[in-house]
């Protein structure tokens, strides 16, 4: 922000020391005035005594949106939703003691996959810590190393230098969590009693400055972000190194908002490199496809054989975190390519520690400057190669549709979702299963997951809280395991007025496990493992107000019927998909066997 007027606020509102009749009361309005200056616009709220000056400034700001949370896990979530969709914060309001540490795995999760986010947990008096006095814990710096900054805030005072202080915190604190690598900020807030908006005489002295009060015209400090980049030298000698006749471009699952797919396209135009798009990469769906060689079905083709029988790619360009597709990253890391990683954090997201280079820059920027200094696309049969097994897997998946597995559910919602949908898959298999089934498409498709850490936790009020920040459709492809450990965030259907269609692939247990040398060991495979449940979840219908379908998996008609007849109509719907885990695997590697030999011959 630039040219702006700082000057002492009576313009923009309202005299509110009248409004304020305590420290508590002053010191939390006037933090969340400071968020709304700079662009906050809804908040997660859970219950609880100790947040309530916080729970308050909130409740009663007029320009933002509460959503109100039981669960505080599933606030958390919830959050990391909205903002993996949009890549704005909404800042979470907690009680103190455990309910703060309900928000770690979301934290993790913010952390890993570099999603903003706000933690705003409300303390007992720093005097009482370590003294056995209930609901209290040791709450700085609660989440370790997992935030980008942590900050135990003063005790509320009415002072302008303290008031000061606690706007710049504000700015700090959302700056850190927007920032290059963006992830979870920690503000711990110690409050003294009374918590509510009661008068205390003397509290808020009458002689107080108006500036103290209402801060400035404006958010107190504006923040400027720029963007890291090469300088000309360092890019005219990467271009040189990318002017090879065999390179590829690799983009992984994107940081929120999402990679700019012009600036994909411009590089693909200008250098030929085929585009292996994740599925969460955000330019696998879209007008890029229409435009660009995307490629979507290397995670059925890529292996020992191919790579055998093609010539190794000379080099490659990596943007984005570290691809879902085993096989793919097996792939890169076997061939004696240069491979130059793109971060703009300094970050190592490469396991397989193959990677030549590191390249600190915009991803977006990069990829722009870039396609204006290339000379011109490569070997034409080098891209025409990749092209060419593309087609020949999605010929396979087509050819076969009498043989199911539960690949074919995220092949069928891709196919049938309305455009534009927010498509949001679980870990385990659907993510794994969205990569191989579901095609490049040309309809704007939004798909999401949290590759971060990639945990099961938390799925459903994640793809909740994406769906509450935009007017697409949502859907929500996951797993019996994963919907389980979070139906509290179903709550969030009717406490936050989201709707949705949700896909529940249910093969009763961890059906993943059944690709893993394990398998072979049972017991206790069966009952340590996959750890079938029994549960039969119709139940959920009428415990949170949504319609609840059943269809067998083989029957792929019956669910495409009943999936485009749910995303038509009102309200939240579950469809369940009933499968078995060990015949899908069976089918996935049947299928890839023959993809690689359709591969092998149209392309050598």
């Amino acid at each position: 922000m630039t040219g702006r007027d700082h000057g002492d606020g009576s313009d923009r509102k309202a005299d509110h020391r009248g409004s304020d009749p305590n420290r508590n009361t002053l010191w939390a309005r006037a933090f969340v005035d400071e968020l709304a200056a700079a662009g906050v616009d809804s908040v997660c709220l859970s219950p609880g005594s100790r947040s309530t000056p916080l729970t308050v400034a909130f409740a009663r700001h007029e320009d933002i949106h509460v959503f109100s949370h039981l669960d505080e896990r599933a606030a958390a979530y919830f959050a990391l939703g909205r903002a993996r969709r949009t890549g704005a914060v909404t800042p979470l309001v907690c009680t103190s003691g455990t309910a703060a540490a309900n928000y770690h795995p979301a934290v993790i999760e913010a952390s890993q996959s570099r999603v903003p986010m706000l933690l705003l947990t409300a303390d007992r008096p720093p005097e009482i810590r370590d003294s056995g006095a209930n609901q209290t814990i040791d709450q700085e710096k609660l989440y370790g190393d997992a935030v980008r900054w942590y900050r135990d805030v003063a005790e509320p005072e009415a002072t302008p230098r303290k008031l000061r202080s606690l706007r710049t915190t504000a700015a700090r604190g959302l700056a850190k969590a927007r920032g290059t690598p963006a992830g979870p900020v920690h503000l711990n807030f110690p409050f003294r009693k009374p918590l509510e908006p009661t008068p205390v005489e003397g509290d808020v002295p009458p002689d107080l400055p108006e500036s103290a009060v209402e801060g400035r015209e404006a958010a107190f400090v504006g923040v400027e972000s720029g963007r890291p980049e090469l300088d000309d030298d360092a890019l005219r000698n990467l271009a040189a190194d990318l002017s090879e006749p065999r390179g590829l471009l690799v983009v992984g699952p994107s940081d929120a908002p999402g990679v700019d797919p012009e600036a994909v396209a411009a590089f693909a135009h200008a250098s030929g490199f085929p585009v292996l798009a994740d599925p969460l990469s955000g330019v696998r769906y879209g007008g890029l496809v229409r435009t660009a060689p995307v490629i979507g079905g290397y995670d059925a083709f890529l292996g020992e054989r191919v790579r055998e029988a093609w010539p190794d790619p000379d080099v490659v360009l990596r943007i984005g975190a570290s691809p879902t597709s085993k096989p793919l990253r097996t792939y890169l890391a076997a061939t004696g390519a240069s491979q130059y990683v793109v971060d703009p954090a300094a970050g190592w997201r490469e396991a397989e520690f193959t990677a030549t280079d590191l390249v600190v820059a915009d991803p977006a920027r990069l990829l722009g400057r870039l396609s204006r200094l290339l000379t011109g696309p490569g070997d034409p049969g080098w891209r025409e190669r990749w092209v060419d097994a593309d087609a020949a897997h999605w010929g396979i998946v087509d050819d076969a549709d009498d043989a199911f597995c539960e690949g074919r559910v995220l092949e069928d919602v891709v196919d049938i979702a309305p455009d534009p949908t927010t498509l949001f898959v679980s870990n385990s298999m659907p993510v794994r299963d969205l990569d191989r089934f579901g095609a490049p498409a040309t309809t704007s498709v939004t798909a999401l997951g949290n590759r971060g850490a990639s945990g099961i936790d938390g799925i459903v009020s994640t793809a909740l809280g994406a769906g509450s920040a935009t007017t697409d459709d949502l859907t929500l492809v996951t797993g019996d395991l994963a919907y389980y450990h979070d139906m509290n965030g179903l709550l969030a259907l009717g406490r936050c007025d989201v709707e949705a269609t949700i896909v529940l692939v249910n093969n009763d247990g961890g059906g993943i496990f059944h690709m893993l040398p394990i398998e072979q060991y049972d017991p206790p495979f069966t009952s340590q493992f996959v750890t079938p449940h029994g549960l039969d979840f119709e139940s959920t219908e009428a415990l949170y107000d949504l319609s609840f379908a059943r269809v067998e998996g083989a029957d792929r008609e019956a669910f495409r019927d009943v999936y485009a007849t749910a995303t038509e109509a009102d309200g939240s719907h579950v469809i369940e998909v009933t499968t078995d885990a060990e015949s899908s695997h069976r089918v996935r590697d049947a299928l890839r066997e023959r993809t690689v030999e359709a591969v092998l011959d149209v392309t050598t």
